[in-house]
């Protein structure tokens, strides 16, 4: 059998775009609420993607400070606002129908998206290896 080696970006998509769409299935505040969800998720993952490789080292580098102050616990303040961004840039600009109702829903989301994807990427890279 032949097997085609599927880039690793593309792998840390599909897995973003599953933690996504688990988190919206999970928490409430956090919704699907376009008539195709998968595209809606996909799209939810590439802008989640981008806003954490843009404005996410920006965010964390502005608010050093606070970091340290609170011991690296403002690091969950500042994914639930990259999360919450990317929901809103998707349901704005793109119009993707994932919506996150608050900071609140957001932050949790963010916890829960981490969550799935370290176990998501636990199980895939054990796969590659063995």
């Amino acid at each position: 059998m032949i097997q085609v080696p599927i880039p690793a970006f593309i792998v840390r998509w599909l897995i973003a775009a599953a933690a996504l769409a688990l988190t919206a299935w999970i928490m409430p505040g956090i919704d699907i609420t376009d008539s195709d969800g998968t595209l809606a998720v996909l799209i939810m993952a590439a802008v989640l993607g981008l806003v954490n490789a843009i404005i996410r080292p920006i965010l964390t580098l502005l608010s050093c400070g606070v970091v340290i102050l609170t011991m690296g616990l403002f690091l969950f303040v500042i994914n639930g606002v990259t999360l919450w961004l990317s929901a809103w840039i998707s349901e704005n600009w793109l119009s993707a129908g994932f919506t996150i109702d608050g900071i609140f829903p957001a932050i949790f989301g963010a916890i829960i998206v981490s969550v799935i994807s370290f176990f998501l990427n636990i199980l895939v890279t054990s796969d590659e290896e063995g």
